[in-house]
C-alpha cells in the first residue's frame, strides 16, 4: 500500500516549493533549500574547474550528477550557476554560452538541438507582491519549459511560468513573461512575437547561395523528400 500524497498543510516546505505553492527557504536543516543550494555551487564549481581544464570526460560525468536528467553531446561553458540542479532536465546537443544562470526551485525543461547565448537567466523563482508576505521571506517558483530547437539569444530572460515553443527564437535582452508560440520570433521587454518562422525560407547571410555546395545539395535532397545519410549507406 503506498503512502498517501501529503496535502498542502501538511508538506515540508521543500514538498511545498517542488509543487509550486508559498514557501519560505529557511527552514530546518533536514529540509532547508540553503543547504541543498550550497551543496549544489559546490557540485557546479567542480564541474567548471574540470570543463576549463579540459578535462571533459570527467566534466560530463560531474554536470550528469548535478542536474536531474540529461541527454548527450551537452555543452555549457564556465560560468554556469543553477539553485538546486536536480529539477533541471536537459535533452541532447544543448550549447549554453558563457554565464547560463537557471534558478530551479521547480522544474526547467530544456528539449533537444537548443542554443542558448550569454548570459541568458532562466529565473523559475518568483516572490508575492504583498510587502508583509515577502519581508517574511515567503516565496515560490513556476516551471519553466524550452522546447526542441531554441535559439535563447544573449542576455535573454525567462520568467517563471514560460513555455517558448519549439524552432523559436527569443531576441537578445528580451524578457519573456508569457508563453511563445512554436516557430516564432520574440523581442523586447516585455517580450512580444513579432513575425513567425518559415522553416522553408533562408535570406540575407543565410540565403541558401552563400552556404557550401555540399550543403545546398543536402538541402535540395530533404526539400526533395530524399535522405542524403540513407542513399550514402545503401
Amino acid at each position: 500500500m503506498s503512502a498517501p500524497h501529503p496535502t498542502p498543510d501538511s508538506m515540508t516546505m521543500r514538498e511545498r516549493m517542488h509543487a509550486g505553492l508559498p514557501y519560505r527557504g529557511d527552514g530546518t536543516p533536514s529540509e532547508s533549500a540553503y543547504r541543498t543550494s550550497s551543496e549544489a555551487a559546490r557540485m557546479t564549481d567542480n564541474y567548471q574547474r574540470h570543463d576549463v581544464e579540459g578535462r571533459t570526460e570527467e566534466a560530463q560525468e560531474l554536470l550528469r550528477e548535478l542536474l536531474g536528467s540529461m541527454g548527450d553531446d551537452v555543452r555549457i561553458r564556465a560560468p554556469f550557476r543553477v539553485d538546486y540542479g536536480y529539477n533541471i532536465h536537459i535533452g541532447d546537443r544543448l550549447f549554453a554560452n558563457f554565464g547560463l544562470t537557471i534558478l530551479d526551485v521547480c522544474e526547467v525543461r530544456i528539449g533537444d538541438d537548443v542554443q542558448i547565448g550569454p548570459n541568458v537567466q532562466l529565473l523559475g523563482a518568483t516572490h508575492p507582491l504583498n510587502p508583509l508576505d515577502r519581508k517574511r521571506m515567503w516565496e515560490g517558483g513556476l516551471p519553466i519549459t524550452i522546447e526542441d530547437n531554441v535559439w535563447l539569444g544573449g542576455g535573454a530572460i525567462i520568467m517563471p511560468g514560460v513555455r517558448v515553443g519549439h524552432d523559436s527564437v527569443i531576441g537578445a535582452g528580451a524578457v519573456v513573461t508569457k508563453d511563445v508560440p512554436a516557430l516564432s520570433v520574440a523581442v523586447g521587454s516585455p517580450a512580444r512575437v513579432i513575425r513567425t518562422i518559415n522553416p522553408e525560407e533562408r535570406s540575407g547571410q543565410f540565403a541558401l547561395d552563400n552556404f557550401p555546395p555540399a550543403y545546398r545539395e543536402q538541402v535540395t535532397r530533404e526539400a526533395q523528400g530524399q535522405n542524403p545519410d540513407q542513399e550514402k549507406t545503401a
